[in-house]
């Protein structure tokens, strides 16, 4: 299940709060001991519209001819 959260200032310290829906899932209790893979948001804006002009054909083209195998 992925979830996304906000780390926030606790006292000296940093902690996010789950969801209520996610506690009640998993079945979480006080003291439990849980792993958290952390995943970071990409920021592709930088992407987009980059290869604008460059490319010979247009996106639909290349996606056509991709799927021609895919029967």
């Amino acid at each position: 299940m992925v979830i996304k959260v906000k780390v926030k200032k606790w006292g000296n310290s940093i902690g996010i709060i789950l969801p209520k829906e996610l506690v009640k899932k998993e079945d979480l209790k006080e003291n439990d001991e849980i792993r958290i893979n952390l995943v970071y948001d990409a920021d592709l804006s930088n992407v987009y519209g980059s290869l604008k002009g460059k490319l010979k054909k247009s996106g639909q083209k290349l996606k056509d001819e991709a799927r021609k195998g895919w029967n």
